[in-house]
């Protein structure tokens, strides 16, 4: 804090006066860089317990082009009554089985009349649930005595009860407990209390054992969900973490997932082709740069991704263009608006990068070269108008203040974020894989940590496999349980014929 000063301890000397004021002033402005610090690390610490998660400010439009991917309700139709209008039930899907329920008069009823003449039905539909259940499918290999050429044997029939040696969990429960673990968040204690009211006892070592075998199993899929996701004509690049509990620790310690995701679209004969998304996680133990550099040792395009230092080796090979993520520049600002009473320059920063998704909004079902002609039209004059603003109210900012690193990072990273303007195919931000990762921060909350590094790589490969089915609108029980069953005695040079890609 400042020292308190009496007029004893004022120099006489009017230049030493003056010095001691300069002091002074330079003190009162590192106090106050510190306080604008700490109100706004308090503000985020509030906003993360207490305050809600959604980066959207009272009374904003939506900014982002591509909203989350919740599933929504059938639509409710209106229904019509003379004097008010009443809402229907929502209506049922019609591929979902129908069991017929037929109600007729009473005999009682029946005998009460001279004639009856039946002049139709009147049909209405309930919901039904039945809750799962378990059962047993017993395979029968039938033996026989062949002979040949005056020679007898024992000839068995072939069957393949289950994709696991040694192992009496058919396909269909492997998947359940995959989809359980990775889809649904349930931790293995809670599938094991589930199985035991279904009236069969599985202890959690067998189903633990069950996922990470049936995952090791599935990792056949990797290699060519690799080459596919590198052959994408745009990639994205994003990590999270994952708690690891080793043996002999009591404790975690900070392990990573690395994602890739490959999307796009490319030119076939004229044509604009979509390349199916796909979406890779490899497990690491730290977050070095060396792991991603790694993985894109041969790859050759377009990258978006966070302004992380670790990637600036990529980006130095010569074969990797920056792609810049305008939601981790927005990110900077809503931290900055969210804690301020009155609108000041990080809300007006927010509506500039508002215009600029009103623009993505427009075209986000458009072909690349519409995309492009769109945004060089009227994006590119947009941005740099804004760059003018950022550059023009960044001077005078205290250099530690929040306000000023956020104003910082747009400005130091402006060649990267705009880059998107430069290619229909490309998009303003790295939200798409951001989606893809959402599912790991919900496990997290589930299994709180990986056990071990087997199962934080059957974590990468389960996330890896099922997010593509997300990706791909592919139900993943039903996909799942199929390739467990056709995978063992697959075609290893066809294996990537099972992979979940839209066709």
């Amino acid at each position: 804090m400042l020292p308190v000063l009496t007029p004893s301890d004022l120099p006489a000397d009017l230049e030493a006066v003056r010095t001691l004021a300069l002091e002074q002033n330079r003190l009162a402005r590192t106090l106050w860089e510190q306080l604008e610090i700490l109100k706004h690390q308090v503000a985020q610490l509030n906003r993360a317990q207490f305050g809600a998660s959604s980066e959207r400010l009272p009374g904003q439009a939506e900014l982002f082009a591509q909203p989350l991917d919740l599933p929504t309700p059938p639509a409710t139709p209106e229904v019509k009554v003379t004097g008010h209008i009443r809402k229907g039930r929502p209506a049922l899907p019609k591929d979902l089985p129908r069991t017929r329920i037929e109600y007729d008069l009473s005999e009682v009823q029946k005998v009460g009349f001279d004639t009856l003449e039946r002049i139709g039905e009147e049909r209405s539909e309930t919901l039904h649930y039945e809750p799962a259940r378990l059962s047993v499918i017993e395979h029968i290999r039938f033996k026989y005595v062949a002979t040949k050429d005056g020679e007898s044997t024992i000839v068995t029939a072939a069957a393949q009860p289950s994709p696991l040696p040694k192992s009496n969990a058919s396909a269909g429960l492997l998947a359940s407990i995959q989809v359980d673990t990775f889809v649904d968040h349930l931790p293995i204690n809670r599938q094991e209390t589930r199985y035991a009211r279904l009236g069969v006892h599985l202890p959690r070592a067998t189903l633990c054992e069950w996922k990470l075998a049936s995952a090791e199993l599935l990792a056949t899929l990797l290699p060519p969900l690799r080459n596919h996701v590198l052959q994408a004509p745009r990639l994205h690049l994003d990590d999270t973490t994952l708690p690891l509990l080793e043996r002999g620790r009591t404790t975690t310690r900070q392990a990573y997932l690395w994602g890739y995701l490959g999307a796009g679209q490319r030119q076939e004969n004229g044509l604009w082709v979509d390349h199916p998304p796909a979406v890779l996680f490899e497990f690491a133990e730290s977050r070095a740069g060396a792991h991603p550099l790694n993985f894109l040792r041969n790859y050759h395009g377009y990258l978006q991704a966070d302004a992380y230092s670790g990637h600036d080796a990529l980006y130095r090979t010569g074969r990797i263009i920056e792609v810049g993520c305008w939601a981790h520049c927005r990110r900077r600002f809503f931290e900055i608006a969210k804690a301020q009473k009155t609108p000041g320059l990080a809300a007006q920063a927010l509506a500039w990068i508002a215009k600029l998704y009103a623009i993505e909004a427009g075209v986000k079902d458009q072909s690349p070269e519409h995309k492009l002609a769109v945004r060089q039209a009227e994006a590119v004059p947009l941005l740099a108008q804004f760059h003018q603003w950022l550059q023009g109210n960044a001077n005078g900012l205290l250099a530690r203040q929040p306000l000023a690193q956020a104003f910082g990072y747009a400005l130091r990273h402006w060649q990267a974020l705009v880059r998107y303007t430069e290619n229909g195919i490309l998009e303003p931000d790295n939200n798409r894989l951001e989606r893809a990762i959402r599912p790991i921060a919900l496990g997290r909350a589930g299994w709180m940590f990986a056990g071990s590094p087997r199962g934080a790589r059957a974590a990468a490969t389960m996330y890896s496999l099922l997010g593509t089915c997300r990706l791909n609108g592919i139900e993943p029980y039903g996909w799942l349980k199929e390739t467990l069953e056709r995978l063992p005695a697959h075609p290893i040079s066809q294996v990537h014929e099972l992979l979940p890609l839209a066709r």
